[in-house]
């Protein structure tokens, strides 16, 4: 998802303007006295990006009173933590680069790319407690506990075929999915929204989480490495089995289960698996199931039809849906 793209989907100026701010607090936020520090936590910062999760905060504040000050606190919020999830995610997977720069572990080493990441975390919890309420506070926490508990049981299950499609969509609903709802959440909260519409967003937000999931799980099969921005099929090499992965030891079962085998060996086989995972049938299913979930997405709007804001929505899910193709 490019940001030129994203913009076309989203044609709503006050959003932009407001992304603006973000941008400024983003930098604001995470100014430490302490400038080497500084320069640390704000590297992913500098370096850009989609800005999904804000734009999701931004929007659902549209549904409510438009208090815009802390509406943009809540998208900055939920951006500290996703940065600071992005640079412990590098440390673990040792990536050499993030977003077109060198990774923080990389630029300077791995105990300070998780000092930078705790920082922005902190920073997150900080801002929130001064601005967002005690509510908001709870929510940025249980949020964080999701994440690291879908990413430790990745790491479990790395190289693990047994969990199949649903033990996939567990760790997607923790490990993606519920920092989008909770985005969508923050946002509609910042701006007091009542309980249905709260809880309607918020579901919106997390089918549609789970559908950018899958979304770039066929993207890292289908892209290019330039596109990426990481080797085509990196995530299998490191034994990271998407849901892709899954269907094909469905329908091929042992036979593909031994070209999994074949890879930790030789990795240069890689190539003779991504075709496989590249045929129609398969990416078929994969999209089958991406267009179940946005079509609980888009349920989930129809207490709000009557909002600025909801055929919008409406378009990021087709958005999700066209990127697969």
């Amino acid at each position: 998802m490019k940001s030129s793209e994203i913009k076309k989907v989203i044609e709503i100026p006050t959003i932009w303007k407001n992304m603006e701010e973000v941008e400024k607090r983003l930098f604001e936020i995470t100014d430490s006295k302490y400038q080497y520090l500084t320069k640390i936590s704000q590297h992913l910062i500098n370096a850009g990006g989609k800005r999904f999760r804000p734009l999701v905060a931004l929007l659902s504040g549209e549904l409510g009173n438009k208090n815009y000050s802390k509406i943009v606190d809540a998208g900055v919020a939920v951006e500290l933590i996703h940065l600071g999830s992005l640079y412990h995610d590098d440390v673990i997977d040792k990536s050499p680069k993030r977003r077109g720069v060198e990774s923080a572990n990389i630029k300077w080493d791995s105990t300070l790319a998780i000092l930078g990441g705790d920082y922005l975390m902190a920073k997150a919890s900080e801002l929130a407690a001064d601005n967002l309420g005690n509510d908001s506070v709870k929510l940025l926490a249980s949020t964080y506990a999701k994440l690291v508990e879908g990413q430790t049981r990745e790491i479990e299950l790395s190289f693990n075929t047994d969990y199949g499609v649903e033990g996939y969509m567990e760790i997607v609903k923790d490990k993606t999915a519920s920092l989008i709802r909770t985005s969508a959440r923050l946002g509609a909260i910042a701006s007091e929204c009542n309980t249905p519409t709260i809880e309607a967003i918020s579901e919106w937000g997390l089918q549609s989480g789970i559908a950018f999931q899958i979304s770039d799980d066929i993207l890292d099969l289908t892209s290019d490495q330039e596109k990426l921005g990481k080797p085509v099929g990196n995530d299998i090499l490191e034994g990271t089995y998407t849901l892709p992965v899954h269907i094909a030891l469905e329908e091929r079962g042992e036979s593909f289960l031994e070209m999994l085998d074949d890879i930790k060996e030789d990795a240069g086989k890689i190539n003779y698996l991504l075709d496989v995972l590249k045929d129609e049938k398969i990416l078929s299913k994969t999209r089958k199931i991406t267009k179940h979930h946005l079509s609980e997405s888009n349920k989930a709007l129809d207490l709000i039809k009557d909002s600025p804001v909801y055929e919008t929505l409406l378009k990021i899910n087709e958005y999700l849906l066209k990127r697969t193709y």
